[in-house]
């Protein structure tokens, strides 16, 4: 008496092709990654005064908190403005400005704690950035870039204690 195989091959979606490009969008081109790649480098000319903006923006957004004081606007004015360099500061090649910034926003992020923050914390994580953009440290592989940041974070986790 012979078997019938009832069995059913099911082809598993393979998410990781169409998440590096492959599947319905074809294969990344690499001739658009060294277009879009120059065109960033054509930019960075611009980085380092996109740079003072942003910072300069964060200092407004200290004094505006310094002159109003500690409210919903002025403390989600000052979030915006870190989170701004959060983002930007490891593209205008300052990698400590990102993880400073970072350090700011984890502490001001929570809405219910923003009357408790202290602000010389705060005065703190903004001199720091200012510091790093004055000496030209990029990173925490710098020896006082690295003491610096992980003081700030520090004692950032110490307030979430």
């Amino acid at each position: 008496m012979s078997q019938q195989n009832t069995g059913q091959t099911i082809q598993p979606n393979n998410a990781l092709r169409l998440k590096i490009g492959g599947g319905r969008l074809g294969s990344i081109d690499p001739a658009a990654i060294a277009k879009a790649e120059a065109a960033l480098k054509s930019l960075s000319s611009n980085f380092a005064q996109w740079l003072a903006d942003e910072i300069t923006k964060l200092e407004a957004a200290r004094a505006q908190v310094k002159t109003d004081g500690v409210t919903v606007e002025t403390m989600e004015n000052l979030y915006l403005r870190a989170h701004d360099l959060k983002g930007l500061g490891t593209t205008y090649g300052y990698q400590l400005i990102t993880r400073i910034a970072g350090s700011l926003c984890r502490m001001i992020d929570d809405k219910e704690k923003r009357a408790t923050t202290p602000m010389e914390l705060v005065d703190a994580h903004i001199d720091a950035i200012k510091a790093a953009v004055r000496d030209d440290i990029k990173s925490d592989e710098h020896p006082t870039g690295r003491i610096l940041v992980m003081e700030l974070e520090r004692r950032v986790k110490e307030m979430d204690a």
